[in-house]
């Protein structure tokens, strides 16, 4: 797998410059949403590159992450005259990069990318690690390849243009990394107050999120191994998600993982003795900050037909990555249904449902 450059700083436009610089290509082009055409792509718009650069639009939101879109980009890059020396930059969340690196990475046979995530969700998951691709035939990331940007600038400069629960989503999937590094970083995450506006400690927290991540995904870049780390929280996570979709109440998938991480620190006390200090201090900042997933007994076995149908599962059965203490992780572990349900009977007396 290729080295990644990735780069942490508030002066994006600079980071541009100096990347750009050292690299040859014939086109730029800068592929983004509606919603960072509209409020992104303007603060940029003073760098000479982006200036002279064409742009290439989809629509927003994970509806449009799919095949649609992906030709129409591909259009407008063939339109625009792209070639197998052009270069894309991915300025977006995580449906920008996930779509957009896709796009690069199959027109020509593969024109290199850069991406440039925008909300604190696609810095910490989408835009690191290399997974690209897009939905097809209702099902989530369905088609895509393994194909990790050249180049990665993380920022919070643009998160003054998200709502707070945007923030808070990525935010979940930091607590998520803090729990598999370690206690000291688990202990920061949640001493972190969302009204603080303090944007360089933010950044301080997101580049050793990233490259905690960034570490497992080097490990194993194609996840037969260790990278199934970091899936902590997405079992019942993904349950949640498909749940709320059946019910027409869609959730965010950062909170869905918040609470699916309260579900996995549970489990991680039953089956690998997981201290329950753990279990209330999570449980308390994830209720404080992102309000409970609510449900009741009566819809156990929906949600556990859900999570045997979950990618992780191979033969239907309920797979989950645990901890035996935060930095101790027990990937691969199956849970008997009538486990599960003692978990949602836990989670919903420390949600207060």
């Amino acid at each position: 797998m290729q080295h990644q450059n990735i780069l942490f700083t508030n002066n994006v436009s600079d980071a541009i410059s100096s990347i750009l610089a050292s690299k040859e290509f014939n086109r730029l082009f800068v592929i983004t949403d509606s919603n960072t055409r509209h409020h992104v792509l303007p603060l940029l718009a003073h760098n000479p590159y982006i200036a002279d650069a064409v742009n290439v639009n989809f629509e927003p939101g994970d509806i449009h992450k799919n095949l649609n879109s992906l030709a129409s980009v591909w259009t407008q890059i063939g339109e625009a005259g792209g070639t197998r020396h052009s270069l894309v930059i991915n300025l977006g969340g995580g449906v920008v990069t996930d779509l957009g690196g896709f796009a690069a990475s199959t027109f020509k046979r593969g024109i290199p990318f850069i991406n440039i995530p925008t909300t604190l969700l696609s810095a910490v998951d989408a835009a690191i690690g290399g997974k690209t691709g897009i939905n097809f035939r209702g099902l989530k990331n369905e088609i895509g390849v393994f194909n990790e940007a050249s180049d990665v600038i993380i920022s919070t400069a643009f998160l003054g243009t998200l709502p707070l629960e945007e923030v808070k989503s990525g935010f979940a999937e930091m607590l998520k990394h803090g729990l598999l590094k370690g206690s000291d970083s688990c202990e920061a995450l949640l001493n972190y107050r969302f009204d603080s506006g303090d944007h360089d400690h933010l950044l301080t927290l997101l580049k050793e999120s990233v490259e905690i991540k960034a570490d497992v995904v080097r490990q194993d870049p194609h996840e037969h191994g260790i990278r199934r780390a970091l899936n902590l929280g997405h079992t019942a996570a993904h349950a949640f998600e498909s749940f709320a979709m059946q019910q027409n109440a869609p959730i965010a998938h950062g909170y869905a993982v918040a609470w699916g991480l309260v579900i996995d620190a549970v489990l991680s006390h039953f089956v690998c003795s997981f201290d329950s200090k753990w279990i209330y201090r999570i449980a308390d900042f994830v209720l404080k900050n992102y309000g409970a997933f609510r449900f009741t007994c009566d819809d156990y076995d929906a949600l556990i037909r859900l999570m045997r149908h979950d990618k992780k599962s191979r033969q239907g059965e309920i797979n989950c990555t645990l901890l035996g203490a935060p930095g101790d992780i027990r990937i691969d572990c199956e849970i008997a249904p009538e486990v599960m349900k003692e978990a949602f009977d836990l989670y919903r007396d420390l949600m207060h449902i």
